[in-house]
């Protein structure tokens, strides 16, 4: 690997929103998602999980619920009252609809995708048809005193329950009336009683109707009868969610004090027909309310406070040796919040509504290996940017030689000069920057600061010449497959999964690309022949190992090492990777990450063991890694614990002994 002086950067203060609610989408192996900051995010659970879109935040939209409908339309509803459809190709609330209830608190469509059923804060129910391009408002259902907290449609489509404060009420759809009522504290004490808060509910086509409630219950109920069939109590405080699987024979319960149980419906006798719901998994994964979960036909998935996004498999459902069968935990985005300024020695940092410049510390000692060198100057926190209005910053950039910001929201796109003189700095914002600039997806500066390429719309990438003192103009828009006065050179061949990293290599002009399933690892591709190279075709030909292939985190970032031309930075959040062209490819047998048993082998030995991945596990977890110079490496670690550390206090449970 070579010896690298590397800045281990631990001071960026990102505290990722929780996760509120969730919907998985059968038909496309995709969950929806909606943060506590009202960002919303989607996985491709068929491309290795990856997280392949990002709608920002907004800081007066929550989304209280979300639910797929009429296919691949992804709808969601908040406490402003509106119902969004999100445009998922270019990143944004497609329009909004009022829903003339007051707060949503919860949505539900119906099995076909054609209805859409939401709960206001007023009581009422209402319906909305699913129609090409909107959704319309279609009928009111009877209303009651209280917000509705949930709501389950009955898979025929007939029925929809509906939870509140003390009561669940099954209402006729066809009609409007209410079928039944429910009160859900009958059975508690008087002298505990209190209010009873419904917080999810699940409609069978059996016709039970499944609640769980801020008493810590999952209780089964015969909705024709209103009468209790079971109750369970997982927890001394609340359980917030919960999801049934496809089958009806399994559902999974989210709790406030950080914990999901698996119920599953069991017949009483061996061989015998009679079943019933039978708790029989706990997990403890997160540290905060678990405000979501989602049942897939191959695991179960929870979303906590804590912002992790945890999916759990159910080993009897998968097979031991897959992807499927790794227990997988979310924190940190898929997606680069931080840029390196590599001349200047500076790193950006993104947050959601403001930026954060800071200057990496140096040192003028030199140490063996695995050595900590004292600083000689410390981090230095340069500037904080704010970004003015309610939106959510969609990307940024640094130039390479640290003299300009640029940073683009929903609706604005901004550009700022930054002067440094001595130890004071200064910045100022480019007037007369292009409108036509919007949307801005990503952002890159050429290597020598000249130039600004913003990723926008359809594929579109605008090119904007940056000018001194502080201007900027606007040279053309490349769109493919063609452009007139410009010509169109080629197209790398198309791949089923997502990029999730690419980079072209400074010196040969090859370009390199990671997808998010893996399976075949890192392609090169030569733009000036316009094929795949010769490596990358023995790379497909022979495959990797089968360690790097079970890899369960996606490439993030590629960079390149600018006095070796075969040496190329890779890392994931778990590890950071040199990958030596020069180097023959490691077969199954051989110790993948063999760093510590090398250094232990005399030189021959050495020698035949080396392979081309270089492989280092000690940044964890890793945001950021970039290559300053051919000996300085630069690292953005966000540990879990420092998150931890900054939310709000967890529910308190009594532990044994104290």
């Amino acid at each position: 690997m070579g010896e690298f002086e590397v800045h281990r950067v631990r001071f960026f203060g990102l505290v990722p929103a929780g996760v509120r609610c969730m919907a998985y989408q059968h038909r496309g192996c995709r969950l929806a998602l909606a943060r506590t900051d009202g960002a919303v995010e989607v996985y491709n659970f068929a491309a290795n999980y990856f997280m392949e879109k990002a709608i920002p935040g907004h800081q007066t939209r929550s989304v209280e619920a979300l639910c797929w409908a009429a296919g691949e339309r992804l709808f969601g509803a908040g406490l402003c009252g509106d119902i969004t459809e999100y445009d998922l190709e270019r990143l944004h609330p497609a329009y909004a609809v009022d829903g003339f209830g007051g707060p949503i608190w919860s949505m539900a469509a119906n099995n076909d995708g054609t209805q859409l059923a939401i709960g206001c804060e007023d009581g009422s129910v209402k319906l909305f048809q699913v129609v090409p391009g909107g959704v319309q408002f279609e009928k009111n259902l009877d209303r009651q005193k209280g917000r509705v907290l949930c709501l389950s449609w009955h898979p025929s489509g007939t029925h929809l329950a509906a939870g509140s404060i003390n009561f669940i009420r099954v209402l006729d759809v066809r009609s409007g009336r209410t079928a039944q009522r429910i009160m859900v504290n009958y059975h508690v004490p008087k002298s505990k009683k209190r209010e009873c808060v419904v917080w999810s509910i699940a409609f069978l086509s059996s016709g039970t109707i499944i609640s769980s409630d801020s008493f810590g219950r999952v209780q089964f109920w015969d909705w024709e009868r209103g009468t209790l069939q079971d109750s369970h109590t997982v927890s001394t405080s609340a359980a917030l969610s919960l999801a049934v699987s496809e089958e009806e024979d399994s559902i999974v319960v989210g709790t406030s004090a950080g914990a999901t149980y698996q119920f599953q419906l069991l017949p009483v006798k061996t061989g015998g027909q009679e079943k019933r719901w039978v708790k029989t998994k706990p997990f403890q994964h997160h540290t905060h309310d678990v405000r979501a979960v989602v049942h897939t036909p191959t695991a179960l998935i929870s979303g906590g406070l804590d912002a992790q996004l945890v999916i759990r498999p159910l080993m009897e459902k998968v097979q031991k040796k897959s992807y499927d069968a790794v227990l997988r935990k979310f924190t940190l985005p898929h997606r680069r919040l931080v840029s390196c300024a590599r001349k200047a020695r500076l790193l950006l940092f993104q947050f959601s509504q403001h930026l954060e410049l800071w200057r990496l510390g140096s040192t003028n000692k030199t140490g063996k290996d695995g050595e900590v060198l004292p600083l000689s100057r410390m981090p230095e926190h340069l500037l904080q940017l704010k970004s003015k209005g309610p939106e959510h910053i969609y990307c940024s950039c640094v130039s390479p030689c640290g003299s300009w910001i640029a940073y683009s929201t929903a609706s604005r796109f901004h550009l700022y000069r930054v002067q440094h003189e001595g130890d004071n700095i200064s910045i100022k914002k480019v007037p007369g920057v292009p409108k036509l600039l919007l949307p801005a997806y990503q952002l890159q500066c050429a290597s020598d600061s000249g130039r600004l390429f913003i990723a926008s719309d359809r594929g579109s990438v605008h090119v904007v010449q940056l000018l001194e003192p502080g201007g900027c103009k606007h040279l053309h828009t490349l769109r493919p497959p063609v452009q007139a006065g410009l010509c169109h050179h080629c197209t790398v061949p198309t791949y089923s999964c997502a990029v999730t990293a690419l980079a072209i290599h400074p010196a040969t002009n090859n370009l390199f690309i990671s997808y998010s399933d893996q399976q075949v690892g890192l392609f090169e591709f030569s733009i000036p022949e316009k094929q795949y190279t010769a490596w990358s075709r023995s790379v497909q030909n022979s495959g990797l190992h089968r360690l790097w292939l079970e890899r369960d985190s996606p490439i993030t970032h590629i960079a390149f090492n600018p006095k070796n031309t075969s040496q190329i930075l890779l890392h994931d959040v778990y590890m950071l990777c040199v990958l030596d062209k020069s180097l023959p490819l490691p077969d199954n047998n051989a110790l993948l990450v063999n760093q510590s048993t090398l250094k232990q082998l005399s030189e021959p030995a050495r020698h035949r063991q080396l392979h081309a991945f270089k492989i280092c596990k000690k940044f964890q977890p890793l945001l950021f890694a970039d290559l300053l110079d051919e000996r300085c490496l630069v690292t953005v670690e966000r540990p879990a614990a420092d998150i931890n550390a900054e939310l709000p206090p967890p529910v308190q449970q009594k532990k044994f002994g104290t």
